[in-house]
């Protein structure tokens, strides 16, 4: 963290607390060469009740900083008080053995010795012909009675956080500083939560509150170097003041505390676990004597996304407060006219603008702005066979892993009401996977109510242990459901899923093909599986192969990068934890492909690596299902494709498929549409369309290489897709005729509105609706 966070100096005699587990008096680490005397000494603590765990000179550090014990006995060595002395400096070197307990068994009954240790940072010296009932006597005096330095006090005895009282006194003293005045301090206050923490309290008990605080607390440690002061309040969270920092460095360095905490396993009560941050601050400026309570609002807020950005806390997040949602009146209205505004913005004021100037200064912009517009269709329509013959010479998946295969997940992201009729059928189909390793299937679902297929998945997972079902209370968007699940998956590597795939048998395995040979994220072909369903389906059904069979796998390869297509996809869970997906973005997946790629991830495409799914039957929910499509682009458009041409780590050719993706394809809609105006201003030039020179030879030359770009491109799809869709050839030429006269358009008049929709702030998750189907025979 590139700002100071950084906890107040532990004490060292400081008391730990009791121990709370109940399967012993408490933790001891024995300190020792192995050998008789770290033996004896083992069995005269076990004898007494005390759970013991062993740990080498030189391994000590490493050993308290990954299991905290409750107190550490240390033998001296063969070198006396000298070697007994280099361990305890050890022990109190590392930021967990400065606060623990600890006491040295040894040898030398001199009273120089003895204070020598002490003097050091040793807590109590003890013979070793003492009497083993004083040993346990000695150590539970310093686990309950232990002296505090009154400078110490205001401190987490154990971490050496700052106490909530304690903290909020800092916090007030911070604010009424002289030169402090409200409006001119610079500084924030941040509130960090942690959404696994009530279940871990479930599991292993209260405890685990403060060692959760006390790894967050470190993590801030070892990216901070300066004087921020850190606390932890009653329920565990770690409190941050973060004096003389401007906003956006407090952000930027909260954002980097959080993905670091969340690509970090941590050991919490014995057990590796991992951990999603949730922080909410507020500015210095804007805190007062309720401030922590605001910054744990935004901390709610925080932990219903679970996608690791720090929330700056809003008036709205107030639980008194509800929130009051203006009366929307001219949005609507203008969503509604969204089609007529698209031919006002795109045909109207063009049109007006080339009359203008052609009647006020006589320059026929037109012309020009023909040239343009033919110059850009025979660029799109060339980008478009390059990516058909680049698709020829697709990387082929890995003849074999590189490693064994690894405990993997499967996650079903699913909002219930929508997939009541499919889920069960989709479930089914996952536990019929063939893959060598451990595999567990989590069902991440949210839904307003209970509903009866929920008794039959229960009944299913209680069948097969595999399943395992993650209702998400709260969650409004796939991003929740999947960041969820996430930090509950224990496979080296996670497929994500829509609620209505059915993945081939050998999916994983392949997955692990890639992955393994040192890929991080693979994309697979999604088949649509209803395509008999209706004109509509066969539609997207072939769209869907000129998609994954051809445009993924061509990109891939001429622009060296692979994009996350949202289902079908395997990522390393630990690049996913890191990454996880933002619900903000109506393309989450896309969003997280440049994020991930911003980190250096490696992204492969499979058009082997198949799963099946369903598609629109009817013409309004494939709009829907389109318009949040492009509206999506459009959103990571506008957040990443600065920010990537100005990162050193892209190459130059990556940077030029980055353009093509998120530039030219939001230009190209509006760039098509401008030969509507230019034809009707030609012909007002020309007296009427009759006196049009219609047989220009580079017009017609350019209509039809444009003409055959998408003829082409079907055509590849049909020699590249699927077997059971490569027998219907009728299919193709039925979408190459549609594309032709029809859908292309339609996907245009899509991408203008979803403009307008973005421009208006309509980012409304219209949810495509989905019902069981006769499938396309499969071969």
């Amino acid at each position: 963290m590139h700002t100071e966070l950084r906890r107040a100096p532990a004490p060292r005699n400081s008391p730990a607390c009791p121990p709370t587990d109940g399967s012993a008096q408490g933790r001891v680490l024995a300190v020792g060469t192995p050998g008789p005397r770290r033996e004896r000494l083992t069995r005269t603590l076990e004898s007494t009740g005390y759970a013991v765990t062993h740990a080498a000179p030189g391994e000590v550090g490493r050993s308290v900083e990954h299991t905290p014990p409750d107190a550490i006995v240390a033998l001296d060595g063969h070198g006396g008080v000298e070697q007994a002395l280099a361990v305890v400096r050890e022990i109190r070197t590392a930021p967990q053995g400065q606060v623990l307990p600890l006491l040295v068994v040894t040898a030398d009954r001199e009273p120089a010795g003895v204070a020598s240790l002490l003097r050091g940072g040793a807590d109590d010296c003890l013979s070793e012909a003492a009497e083993p009932v004083e040993l346990s006597a000695r150590i539970a005096a310093k686990l309950h009675r232990v002296p505090v330095p009154v400078d110490r006090l205001a401190l987490d005895p154990l971490t050496g956080l700052y106490s909530a009282p304690h903290f909020r006194a800092e916090l007030d003293r911070e604010l009424r500083r002289p030169g402090s005045r409200p409006g001119r301090r610079a500084g924030v206050l941040a509130v960090v939560g942690v959404a696994e923490v009530d279940a871990l309290v479930e599991r292993f008990g209260a405890r685990v509150r403060r060692e959760v605080a006390e790894r967050l607390a470190g993590v801030a440690e070892r990216l901070g170097n300066g004087s921020n002061r850190l606390g932890r309040d009653e329920d565990g969270r770690l409190l941050v003041l973060m004096p003389g920092v401007d906003e956006e460095g407090a952000r930027r360095a909260l954002q980097e505390f959080a993905t670091t905490v969340a690509g970090t396993r941590f050991v919490v009560a014995d057990e590796n676990v991992r951990l999603t941050p949730a922080v909410g601050w507020l500015p210095l400026t804007d805190a007062d004597d309720r401030a922590v309570d605001r910054a744990g609002d935004a901390v709610a807020e925080a932990l219903r996304h679970r996608d690791l950005r720090p929330v700056r806390y809003e008036p709205w997040m107030r639980a008194t407060t509800p929130r009051r949602r203006p009366r929307q009146v001219v949005r609507p209205l203008l969503l509604a006219l969204s089609p007529l505004l698209a031919l006002l913005v795109g045909v109207g004021v063009p049109f007006a603008l080339y009359e203008q100037a052609y009647t006020v200064i006589g320059w026929d912009i037109a012309s020009a702005v023909y040239w343009v517009v033919v110059a850009g269709l025979v660029l799109s329509a060339s980008l478009i066979l390059l990516e058909c013959l680049f698709a020829l010479d697709a990387p082929a998946r890995p003849a074999a892993p590189a490693q064994p295969y690894p405990p993997a997940s499967a996650v079903i992201a699913a909002y219930l009401p929508n997939e009541a009729a499919t889920i069960v059928d989709t479930v089914e189909s996952f536990l019929r996977l063939d893959y060598p390793g451990d595999l567990e299937i989590v069902l991440a679902y949210n839904t307003p109510h209970a509903l009866p297929v929920e008794d039959t998945l229960r009944e299913i997972a209680l069948r097969d242990p595999r399943l395992v079902l993650l209702p998400v209370a709260g969650s409004t968007s796939k991003a929740q459901n999947v960041n969820a699940a996430v930090s509950r998956v224990r496979g080296e590597f996670v497929g994500i899923f829509d609620a209505d795939h059915h993945p081939a048998p050998d999916a994983f395995r392949h997955a692990w093909d890639w992955l393994s040979n040192g890929y991080d994220v693979v994309q697979g072909h999604c088949v649509i599986r209803n395509g008999d369903s209706s004109w509509v389906a066969r539609q997207v059904a072939t769209e869907f192969e000129a998609i994954y069979s051809v445009s993924h796998p061509g990109r891939t390869r001429l622009y060296g990068f692979g994009i996350f297509g949202g289902s079908n996809g395997f990522w390393r869970t630990d690049l996913l934890a890191r990454t996880r997906m933002h619900g903000s973005m109506l393309t989450e997946d896309i969003d997280s492909t440049l994020r991930a790629l911003t980190e250096g991830a490696r992204i492969a495409t499979d058009r082997t690596l198949i799963s099946r799914e369903l598609a629109p039957t009817r013409l309004k929910p494939l709009w829907n299902q389109r318009s949040r499509w492009a509206q999506g682009w459009l959103q990571v458009s506008l957040r990443h494709l600065r920010q990537a041409l100005r990162n050193p780590s892209f190459t130059p050719r990556q940077k030029a498929g980055l353009v093509v993706l998120l530039g030219w394809r939001e230009v190209q809609p509006w760039l098509s549409l401008q030969i509507l105006p230019i034809l009707l201003h030609s012909a007002l030039r020309a007296g009427g369309a009759d006196q049009i020179n219609w047989a220009t030879p580079a017009c017609l030359v350019a209509f039809a290489f444009t003409l055959s770009a998408g003829l082409v491109q079907t055509g590849f799809a049909g020699r590249l897709a699927v077997p059971e869709l490569r027998r219907r050839r009728g299919w193709f030429w039925l979408h190459a005729l549609i594309s032709t006269v029809f859908y292309t358009h339609f996907k245009n008049m899509v991408a203008r509105q979803s403009h307008l929709k973005e421009l208006l702030g309509d980012r409304r998750w219209r949810v495509t609706p989905r019902a069981a189907t006769k499938a396309v025979g499969q071969e």
